[in-house]
């Protein structure tokens, strides 16, 4: 399994209305990260802070800057350290990975998914509860 490329498919199939956060985490939003909180409309993420209309895309995730302009597109996400608990999680299992197109994944994975998601489990135990890992 290769290390996250940044390819952000992950983040535009489930950055609009497909992600949720916890009550806590809007609530420390709402507290400490204003900026963030204003995408929340009736405990649920992403909307428009001007029109209320549910956004398509997470408004968090931006094109990294190239180098190369051939190159392509990188993505990153300028909330990471407060993102929501489905975004810490995601992947969860190498089937997910697969559904997703995944940039992560390896010929030799799709062939011992077993092994996969021991690998997949042992890179994201920092993301994950404890109970996950």
């Amino acid at each position: 399994m290769k290390d996250c490329n940044q390819c952000g498919k992950c983040c535009i199939k489930y950055g609009g209305g497909d992600l949720s956060a916890t009550k806590e985490e809007i609530d420390l939003w709402e507290i400490f990260n204003p900026e963030i909180f204003k995408f929340v409309k009736n405990n649920e993420i992403w909307f428009d802070p001007k029109s209320g209309v549910s956004l398509k895309t997470c408004p968090f995730l931006y094109i990294a800057p190239k180098k190369d302009p051939s190159a392509p597109n990188m993505y990153t996400c300028s909330i990471y350290l407060d993102r929501p608990e489905d975004c810490r999680h995601y992947p969860s299992l190498v089937a997910e990975m697969i559904r997703d197109e995944c940039e992560m994944i390896e010929v030799i994975d799709l062939e011992n998914t077993k092994k996969a998601q021991v690998t997949l489990d042992i890179l994201m135990s920092d993301s994950r509860p404890p109970s996950n890992s």
